[in-house]
């Protein structure tokens, strides 16, 4: 047994070599769903990304890479760009993908479970480089449908009618959560993936009077997970029980397509715990999210 116990940990912390890690092609695509569908409720966004977009895309704003182990096989697979994602047990290939990031320049947010998170970051840091902020998130979770006594029929898909109220809102949710506001940085760009996601049917919203009440925004679908972000209540409809409603009417539709519906929320955020939870989610997980500061100069990005 002690014996089985040295073997395990010097495969885990074995040194990496470069070479074994390679920026993955479009012939690699089964391949590397396969390995993530080990653990495909935490590797659901790459998933969908990859299922959406491919593995090469401008669309994905990263690199995936992969690394193999002696036999070939891959023990970690990552997307490095301006979210950094990445999947392995082995510490010495997560240390190399924190090596990875820390050479992109448009490297600017890292999202992962806590404790593994946590881990990257002591890599990240070695070279005198920190996050910015980071905040911890709490993974919620719906398997099941729920009871509704009262259907909205205000909820319905976005249309391209809609992209006036839903840009803005959501620029304003992503400001406060990281400090940044998109419409700053990238107006043209943020309001062109906020089409696009849009004419995808991945936006959902509930409008009243030409304002926007509700809005939720289907960032991965796969079989097995759907993951959601940008939840929005307007703030005069905040605490009668609406938004808890619209979740649980949006769940009910999103699960005839999927195993399980998640979502992340700031655990400094207790409305939205509170939100979440009347709307029978439960907590599965913590996450961590850095919001990177400046990255140093690279020529490989």
């Amino acid at each position: 047994m002690l014996q089985t116990t040295t073997r395990y940990r010097q495969s885990v912390l074995a040194p990496v070599s470069s070479r074994r890690i390679e920026p993955l092609r479009e012939e690699h695509k089964n391949e590397v769903l396969a390995f993530l569908a080990v653990r495909a409720q935490h590797t659901f966004v790459m998933t969908g990304w990859i299922l959406d977009n491919g593995l090469i895309s401008p669309l994905n704003r990263g690199t995936f890479y992969g690394h193999r182990d002696a036999e070939g096989q891959l023990d970690g697979v990552a997307l490095i760009g301006h979210v950094t994602l990445f999947e392995t047990n082995k510490e010495a290939v997560l240390a190399e993908f924190a090596r990875l990031t820390q050479d992109c320049q448009s490297a600017k947010t890292v999202m992962g479970e806590a404790e593994k998170v946590e881990r990257f970051l002591n890599y990240y840091k070695r070279d005198g480089q920190a996050p910015r902020l980071m905040c911890r998130e709490r993974l919620f979770e719906q398997r099941n449908r729920e009871d509704v006594t009262e259907s909205l029929p205000g909820l319905r898909m976005a249309t391209a009618a809609d992209l006036e109220l839903v840009a803005p809102v959501h620029a304003q949710m992503a400001f406060e959560e990281s400090g940044v506001n998109p419409l700053f940085v990238d107006p043209e760009g943020f309001y062109r993936r906020c089409a696009r996601r849009i004419q995808q049917k991945r936006v959902w919203v509930n409008v009243e009077n030409d304002q926007l009440i509700f809005k939720a925004d289907v960032i991965s679908d796969t079989p097995e997970v759907i993951y959601l972000e940008g939840v929005y209540v307007s703030p005069e409809k905040r605490g009668n029980g609406l938004g808890a409603r619209c979740l649980k009417q949006l769940t009910n539709a999103l699960l005839d397509s999927t195993n399980s519906v998640c979502l992340l929320v700031n655990h400094e955020n207790p409305a939205a715990n509170a939100c979440y939870q009347k709307a029978g989610y439960k907590m599965r997980d913590l996450y961590d999210t850095l919001y990177l500061g400046q990255q140093k100069e690279s020529p490989a990005h």
